[in-house]
């Protein structure tokens, strides 16, 4: 499928709706215009929910559910683990960690066959990276010269918190890179930061608050300049932005299923491990699934080759279902319409705010420069978390995030360009309401 020619947004004079009902049943020309010419819209009704009266604007936090995840689900249930049982480990089951990473590496992510696996928590697969990462940098005793680990003071809270705990175990510094909420991480910052002292750089390729687009590219070259390790937290980028962690040299990377992937409330995550690295980096969480031969029993731990040393536990097969299909409706799509449509959804969300909510005292916190954005937009005002609270009681559902920010995630494959105007001047009517 090609990617569509999406015209700029102009933005209507028409009057915003007197209340989010109407906002829903009648957004104005320009929205239905973009729309009508938008070749993906077909696809919304793929999504459970997308025509009720819900204005969703939290695909960035969890994405709606395909309709035939329902039907895969069903069928996985009576068909393979009620009829199959535990055959079904020999049929299939065992290899899926491997099987849908290496899809997910090639629809998504730019990498490889035999990089990438699924399974775990993000927070548990980043520990593993950022703990196996600091251990090859630092030697077999652990006293090297590369005792500081690099992460900028607006990540977000799991890799602040597993990389204080890290250093914390193994005796390092956490050097802290100073960043704005409503921007991001550049070289220039960066460099100020880096040193022969560097082990490894903790980034998120987009800024879960902003929505700031790093430069994958610019920054993992940085780092290596230096002799560090990079290990990216693709959380809010994956199934949104292109992403070439072969082609722009990533040593480590880690993310989430369950917002653009639409793996569904706990999905497992991700992680990504060079193939140039994988002898050298030691699964610091040994557990059977990662042996050479699982079933042997063995008295003693052997590394399996490949990704599946990066595995502990007994995979969750059933979290794996979901995201199986959104990766298959990727691979059709292709990710540069899916961020073509990002493009123009945030930019039409920043041109309706420019001309109805800016009036009323609110502020973009999220970069004007496509180039440097992801696919979500932040908007910034005193009274946002009362905004919130009574969006969601009218079914206009965003989310809020410190300082007094509104967040705005348009999921490119299942929200409409109505629909995000429909939530914008919801923002704008619960204002005007709050200042009386």
């Amino acid at each position: 499928m090609q990617a569509p020619a999406y015209a700029a947004p102009v933005t209507s004079p028409t009057p915003s709706p007197t209340g989010p009902d109407d906002a829903r049943r009648a957004a104005p020309s320009t929205s239905r215009a973009l729309d009508g010419a938008d070749a993906l819209e077909p696809l919304r009704d793929l999504f459970v929910g997308s025509s009720s009266g819900v204005v969703y604007l939290d695909g960035n936090s969890l994405g709606r559910p395909l309709r035939a995840t329902a039907t895969s689900l069903a069928a996985f249930v009576t068909e393979q683990w009620g009829g199959r049982l535990i055959r079904g480990w020999d049929e299939g089951w065992s290899g899926l960690p491997l099987t849908l990473g290496d899809d997910l590496g090639r629809v998504a992510l730019g990498a490889a066959p035999g990089q990438t696996w699924v399974g775990d928590s993000t927070t548990v697969t980043l520990y593993k990276l950022l703990r196996a990462a600091v251990a090859a940098q630092r030697g077999e005793e652990g006293d090297g010269d590369r005792d500081e680990i690099v992460i900028d003071t607006d990540n977000f809270p799991t890799d602040r918190y597993v990389v204080e705990g890290v250093a914390r175990e193994c005796g390092m510094t956490v050097r802290w890179l100073p960043v704005s909420t409503s921007a991001g991480v550049d070289v220039a910052g960066l460099a100020e930061v880096l040193s022969e002292r560097t082990a490894v750089v903790v980034l998120s390729q987009v800024a879960y608050r902003s929505g700031w687009l790093a430069d994958v590219a610019a920054i993992t070259a940085a780092v290596h300049d230096v002799g560090g390790l990079v290990l990216w937290d693709l959380c809010h980028s994956v199934g949104s932005v292109p992403i070439e962690l072969d082609a722009h040299g990533v040593d480590l990377a880690v993310g989430c299923t369950y917002k653009y992937l639409n793996g569904g409330p706990g999905s497992p995550a991700f992680g990504y491990v060079a193939r140039r690295h994988q002898e050298r980096l030691a699964q610091p969480i040994q557990g059977w699934m990662g042996h050479a031969d699982p079933f042997a029993m063995g008295p003693r731990y052997a590394p399996a080759s490949g990704p599946r040393r990066y595995l502990s536990g007994t995979p969750p097969i059933l979290g794996m279902l979901a995201m199986r299909d959104m990766v298959a409706l990727l691979d059709e799509v292709g990710i540069a319409a899916v961020r073509a449509k990002s493009l123009a959804l945030t930019e039409h969300v920043i041109a309706l705010t420019d001309e109805r909510l800016a009036p009323l005292g609110v502020t973009l916190a999220s970069p004007r420069d496509g180039d440097r954005r992801g696919g979500h937009v932040t908007l910034t005002h005193p009274r946002m978390r009362e905004v919130v609270t009574a969006l969601w009681q009218r079914d206009v559902l965003p989310d809020y995030r410190d300082p007094h920010g509104l967040r705005i995630g348009l999921s490119p494959l299942s929200t409409s360009f109505a629909e995000a105007e429909a939530g914008v001047d919801a923002v704008a009517e619960v204002l005007r309401d709050l200042a009386g």
